[in-house]
């Protein structure tokens, strides 16, 4: 029946659910933190809470429950029960989830892509459906959560250098665009707004422009003359800025160059060329060089040479010019037909221009007689007119020959070597025509690589003709690596990072090529943990150094050339590990104890606290305080001696707990603290306290029926000391009365006893003057106190008992050590008899000195190896830190010899 009614009502719900949904609409700030409130569900749907107005039948609790937890579900929180959202700690990132910019972007469940409401076309929504239950409030809430930009990101260009080519014949307002504008991942306003130069050279200007989209693309304009010739390139820096508040920029480097166009034709520097040439010169004798300048770049600048069609044709014969390096050379023999005066007009051609024009005038001087002639033959190597000699090559080192003839065999000629260097010509002995050249001292390539020379013959009609010798000097391996420093020294703070930099090493090598690249190595003295690269030289240490375990590092380092064999130069490297304060100031001991005699004067010395640090310098100095008792303790800083400032009273405080704080002088500083105990032995300067009776001038009735053994009262003190100087014994030194030796009293306890009946005469007061004295070294105290008796039957006159105590008692000191050692039992002590009293110290003595002599034979039998330990029932162990409990010693009396 269940299954029929659900299928019946089963659509009628889905038909109900569909028509009950709701839309609602939230708008948030991206980046929020967790717990902001987005929005009601109960209050905008106007449901009714457990807040509301009470419903006359009692319905079931709301419950809201997000339909499918999509993508948009792990950014809010829902509140089951009260329909709350919530931002969750998953924040909210609007450029991360909305990464299409061109429409509205939805991220939720199943249902993301639907949208009723019309948002902006920068919108960011977050879809959710949320069920509504139970069935009475059913219903299916489609709520739409509007992400709004904020504006946390900063303008970016995607490249850090901007370059951009201007015709330097560009118009005033010429428009060029920048093909990287900046990029903001927010929107609207947010988003780049302006760009700006920070440098625009006064011939610069920027302008924005917007597309149908909405992009920004900066204009560069041009807002005054180019000249490349004047300057080629301009450097700024081009400024994104975005509408936000406050505004973020961002920034690249923007290079403008100028581009060349052709707005410059070749010059000649001279107008006009005279030059002498002589009859008799070879053929290809170099006659002069044009040269002209065109101020523009690559082919704008490219200049040819020619002659121009005013020059004659013979001229031109006779003269041969290099259209690419306007170098003019003689090109055929001069004889007696040719023109003595040569006119040449020579045009320098540029593309697009007006040729420039230079005249050279060659004046041709006819000579009657032929020049000498210098025939060299090389003995060291020679290509194209250059020697080759390698440096360290020894002094005499013959070049070449020379053969200096006359054509005509007339005249007289000589010889002999123009220009600087370590070389001689001489006469080559017995030839007469024939000269050597020679090396005088060696060569040396890294003072001079090239040498030119001219050997000179003139014949004595002042003829001269020189031919000249290049002479390149080669270099060889001379020459040994150098370091900039041969003790390279160093520092470097504790505690490095791995691989920190040390410094970089710097050889330097004479010699070229191969020869002088320098490679640089560790010496064998160098821990394994420093590494120097070996083409940079750059020295490093690849692990943390500690001062602490050591603080100086010396090893060699090498540089070595590339040469054969190689050359190599040694240096030094030390290295100061520098203090950083890594080490808390160390007590030689976590706990320390000293024992003081209590009374111990002020501002004595209690004991040392050690105390050490590691570290050095600042960071190694260390200074104690007291964290407890500073009112009592101090302690001196610098030596660790700790004091009282005050005198120590044991029955006041029996020990003092302290704590010590160590701290050094680092920045930070670091501290340490160690536990001081202070125990106080206790002396004898208390006297047994009495507290019973409290005066002398109480008294107590005692009846005449009391049986003898009976106790009568006692008398009951307490001493403040501890130990032996605690141990209280009880005597009588004075009486009065009828019959005093009537009542004894106990040396322990202090309990007063009857010891003989008491008869009719007996009857009165008895006075007992009672001496309680403890046992204290070296010197015992004591007090008294007045024990009153009355013997009698009754108390029937009070005043006149007070009277009689009032009066001063005549009573004579009797100076007797009370006795605390077990007594035999008699029944009365004769006073007028001494006899019976020595027999019983006699045999006292006797029975302790055999006792004693058993006992030790006893322990040394059984314990031989422990012998230094004390019999327990002859010793009183007194513990330093605690207090007596005087009524445990009343109950358990300790056995004292009185010896």
């Amino acid at each position: 029946h269940l299954l029929l009614f659900l299928l019946f009502v089963g659509p009628f719900n889905c038909f109900a659910s569909y028509s009950r949904a709701t839309e609602l609409f939230y708008s948030l700030n991206e980046g929020l933190p967790a717990g902001v409130l987005i929005g009601s569900l109960a209050r905008d749907l106007r449901l009714p809470t457990a807040g509301g107005q009470r419903p006359a039948v009692p319905q079931p609790p709301l419950s809201f429950t997000l339909a499918s937890r999509g993508l948009g579900g792990q950014y809010v929180q829902l509140d089951n029960r009260s329909g709350e959202l919530h931002t969750s700690a998953v924040e909210i990132d609007r450029e991360a989830l909305c990464v299409e910019s061109s429409g509205a972007t939805v991220f939720g469940g199943a249902d993301a892509a639907s949208s009723s409401s019309s948002p902006s076309s920068e919108s960011c929504l977050l879809l959710l459906d949320v069920l509504v239950l139970p069935q009475e409030y059913f219903r299916l809430v489609k709520v739409k959560i509007a992400i709004r930009d904020v504006n946390d990101n900063a303008p970016r260009f995607p490249v850090p250098h901007i370059r951009l080519s201007v015709p330097e014949n560009a118009p005033v307002n010429t428009r060029l665009a920048i093909e990287h504008p900046a990029l903001d991942p927010d929107v609207g306003t947010n988003s780049v707004q302006t760009y700006r130069l920070r440098d625009n050279y006064g011939v610069f200007t920027l302008d924005v422009e917007e597309n149908e989209s909405g992009e920004r693309t900066p204009y560069l304009i041009v807002m005054g003359a180019l000249d490349r010739e004047t300057r080629e390139e301009y450097v700024t820096v081009i400024v994104a800025e975005d509408g936000g508040t406050p505004p973020l920029v961002g920034s690249a480097t923007l290079t403008i160059g100028i581009s060349d166009i052709n707005d410059n034709c070749p010059q000649f520097s001279d107008s006009q060329l005279n030059i002498t040439l002589y009859g008799n010169s070879s053929l290809g004798t170099h006659v002069a060089t044009v040269h002209a300048v065109d101020m523009d770049l690559g082919s704008n600048a490219q200049i040819t040479y020619s002659y121009s069609q005013k020059v004659p044709q013979p001229s031109r014969d006779l003269f041969h010019l290099d259209e690419t390096t306007g170098a003019i050379t003689l090109s055929s023999k001069v004889d007696g037909d040719t023109p003595r005066l040569h006119r040449l007009i020579i045009l320098g051609n540029g593309p697009g221009c007006i040729p420039a024009v230079i005249t050279v005038l060659v004046t041709i001087i006819k000579v009657m007689m032929r020049p000498p002639e210098v025939v060299p033959r090389f003995i060291a190597n020679e290509a194209e007119g250059v020697v080759y000699l390698k440096e360290l090559e020894p002094i005499n080192t013959p070049i070449a020959f020379f053969t200096i003839k006359d054509p005509d065999e007339k005249y007289k000629v000589s010889c002999y070597l123009d220009g600087d260097g370590p070389f001689r010509l001489s006469p080559y002995k017995p030839y007469n025509n024939e000269y050597l050249l020679e090396t005088t001292k060696p060569l040396d390539y890294e003072t001079q690589q090239l040498y030119e020379v001219s050997v000179v013959a003139w014949n004595s009609e002042g003829f001269h003709v020189s031919k000249v010798v290049k002479i390149q000097v080669l270099d060889d391996n001379d020459n040994s690596p150098v370091f900039s420093q041969q003790l390279i020294e160093l520092s470097i703070e504790e505690n490095n990072v791995p691989n920190a930099f040390l410094t970089k090493l710097h050889a330097t090598d004479a010699d070229s090529g191969e020869r002088g690249q320098v490679s640089y190595f560790l010496g064998p003295d160098a821990p394994s943990y420093f590494a120097l690269d070996k083409t940079t030289g750059v020295l490093t240490v690849s692990t943390q150094l500690d001062r602490e375990e050591k603080e100086k590092y010396r090893y060699t380092v090498k540089a070595v050339d590339s040469g054969f064999p190689p050359r190599e130069a040694i240096a030094t490297v030390t290295i100061t590990v520098l203090d950083k304060n890594d080490n808390s100031p160390r007590f030689i001991n976590k706990d320390f104890s000293f024992f003081v005699p209590e009374n111990f004067p002020g501002f004595g010395e209690i004991g040392v606290i050690s105390v050490t640090d590691a570290d050095a310098g600042q960071n190694g100095w260390v200074a104690l305080s007291v964290l407890n008792g500073s009112d009592i303790f101090v302690i001196d800083t610098g030596k660790g001696v700790l004091r009282a400032k005050v005198s120590l009273d044991r029955e006041q405080q029996s020990s003092y707990i302290l704590w010590i704080e160590a701290v050094d002088g680092g920045d930070p500083a670091l501290s340490s603290t160690a536990k001081i105990t202070i125990l106080l032995l206790d002396i004898n300067d208390n006297p047994p306290l009495v507290l019973f009776p409290q005066s002398n001038m109480s008294y107590l009735l005692v009846l005449p029926s009391t049986l003898p053994g009976s106790p009568i009262t006692e008398v009951y003190a307490v001493d403040k000391d501890t130990g032996m100087n605690a141990v209280i014994a009880y005597s009588i030194i004075g009486r009065r009365g009828p019959r005093p030796e009537s009542f004894r009293i106990d040396p322990k306890t202090g309990n007063i006893t009857l010891e003989e009946s008491l008869m009719q005469n007996d009857y009165g007061l008895y006075r007992l003057l009672v001496k309680v004295s403890d046992h204290g070294y070296p010197e015992p105290l004591h007090s008294t106190v007045m024990v009153n008796l009355f013997v009698n039957d009754t108390v029937s006159n009070e005043s006149y008992i007070e009277s009689l105590l009032r009066k001063e008692p005549d009573i004579s000191i009797e100076e007797k050590q009370p006795q605390i050692s077990i007594e035999p039992t008699h029944k009365k002590i004769e006073s007028a008899s001494c006899m019976p009293t020595l027999v019983a110290l006699s045999i006292i003595s006797l029975g302790s000195i055999a006792l004693v002599t058993g006992m030790g034979i006893y322990i040394c039998l059984r314990k031989g190896k422990n012998h230094h330990r004390a019999d327990e029932n002859l010793e009183v162990q007194i513990p330093l830190n605690g207090r007596i409990n005087l009524h445990m010693l009343e109950k358990k009396p300790m056995e004292i010899s009185n010896i």
